[in-house]
């Protein structure tokens, strides 16, 4: 059984995350233990709240050293929401601009979108070649958020893959998803999506198979 970690650092739905993954065929622990983390087959990384507050409680327990370090041996990581939102370099919220992991180049900012926050269900437009959305494509996951990554900088030179880069649009487009070799991330949340989140998440868990 794929051995999965999600980690808890204080922030971030954990246990419906942890649910979700069960229902989707993992053996899951919910741990801020490094050395679990580091070893587990994934590390699910979940985020609610403010880029600031989360970036606080993921150094406060060493999560950005361990983020770093799997991604560094292609050990996979997921994102999830806020989660994903600091998988970039900065996040500017009411005026704060906060650094984030940096593991991708970019700002998070506000939506540019007359009502906020984006909540409720919502479709998206996926990558042609996505492994998440496989089969899901044409399905709605549940959003709950004001802020987002509305552009992709990030440049990847042969023999690396192209990043797959999903989108949805709340007043302008944003990311709604990336998947870049080992690091994925969804803005959405899978584990409050019903039956598609769960298909989502075992699709994640089926490429951490080797």
């Amino acid at each position: 059984m794929t051995r999965v970690v999600v980690f808890d650092y204080g922030t971030g739905n954990v246990h419906s995350a942890v649910k979700a993954l069960e229902l989707a065929g993992a053996d899951v622990t919910l741990t801020s233990d490094r050395k679990v983390a580091l070893e587990a087959d994934g590390l699910v990384v979940p985020g609610v709240g403010a880029f600031s507050a989360v970036m606080a409680a993921l150094k406060a327990v060493r999560g950005d050293e361990i983020v770093d370090r799997r991604l560094a041996g292609d050990r996979p990581v997921l994102g999830i929401c806020v989660g994903m939102q600091v998988m970039f370099e900065h996040g500017v919220e009411r005026g704060i601009d906060t650094e984030g992991l940096g593991e991708w180049p970019g700002t998070v900012t506000e939506l540019l979108a007359p009502i906020l926050p984006h909540m409720g269900w919502d479709t998206v437009t996926s990558a042609p070649n996505s492994v998440l959305f496989r089969g899901i494509e044409e399905e709605r996951f549940y959003f709950v958020h004001s802020y987002a990554a509305q552009s992709w900088t990030l440049e990847v030179m042969p023999p690396f893959p192209e990043p797959r880069l999903t989108w949805a649009e709340h007043g302008a487009p944003f990311l709604a998803a990336v998947e870049n070799g080992p690091l994925s991330a969804t803005q959405f949340h899978p584990e409050k999506s019903g039956e598609a989140g769960i298909r989502l998440l075992k699709n994640w868990i089926g490429t951490l198979r080797y």
